[in-house]
């Protein structure tokens, strides 16, 4: 699977052209499924957020950007459904685009639904994720973005498909307290590679390789600033 890890969606010329090229053809020629299920996890996310996503209708460009065509796969509903019929629809998609939310509760129904056994077929398969969309590729996304508890009880873990963590949201103007001191601090408490990224920054991850697509801010919040943090708060 190739991945596009945005912060804030498709915001900008770049990402954009980083999504073209991971397809490999037209986005008008490409077709789209679209996975809200990470905003049910999240107590500040509400119905009319998933509707605004689904719709094109959310400020995160993703289902708008003039696709082929769009569906919805909701991974919570496919525990109830055999495999043979939602499969293909996965299998058929040029490219994934998965909302914010809550990406623990988005790593558990990964799993939960089966998605997570189909995703080493998917190698042409484009994932964009936006925000949780996102962090759900990561080894961890820090005490401070969890939201919801799975039932084996509080804990951080994603699906570590990528070795690096995500602050997303760097310096967003409704979300006064996503600083980069925050961020250094937030980097402090893993123990793997963390960027913090605004919402004009990306990653694309091809095969193991990885490069941030930037118009925007964006740091490696290296072992020594992690160091310097917690010798701070001591």
């Amino acid at each position: 699977m190739k991945l596009l890890l945005t912060s804030g969606g498709v915001s900008n010329p770049s990402i954009h052209d980083a999504l073209v090229e991971l397809l490999g053809k037209p986005i008008a020629e490409s077709t789209a499924l679209c996975i809200p299920t990470a905003s049910y996890g999240h107590p500040s996310c509400t119905p009319n957020l998933a509707w605004r996503f689904v719709s094109g209708q959310s400020p995160a460009h993703l289902t708008d950007l003039g696709w082929k065509s769009v569906g919805v796969l909701e991974l919570t509903a496919l525990p109830s459904m055999d495999r043979e019929r939602w499969v293909p629809w996965v299998e058929d998609a040029d490219v994934l685009l998965v909302d914010g939310g809550d990406a623990v509760y988005l790593a558990h129904w990964m799993r939960e639904s089966g998605f997570m056994e189909l995703m080493p077929s998917l190698t042409d398969t484009v994932w964009v994720g936006m925000s949780a969309g996102s962090m759900v590729m990561t080894p961890r996304i820090g005490d401070d973005f969890v939201r919801w508890q799975p039932p084996s009880g509080r804990d951080d873990r994603a699906l570590g498909i990528v070795d690096f963590s995500i602050y997303p949201h760097l310096d967003h103007e409704m979300l006064p307290d996503n600083t980069m001191a925050n961020a250094v601090k937030w980097a402090a408490t893993l123990s793997g590679p963390a960027y913090a990224i605004d919402d004009q920054t990306a990653f694309t991850v091809v095969d193991g390789k990885v490069d941030v697509v930037s118009e925007g801010t964006w740091k490696l919040l290296d072992r020594t600033s992690r160091v310097e943090a917690s010798v701070a708060e001591g």
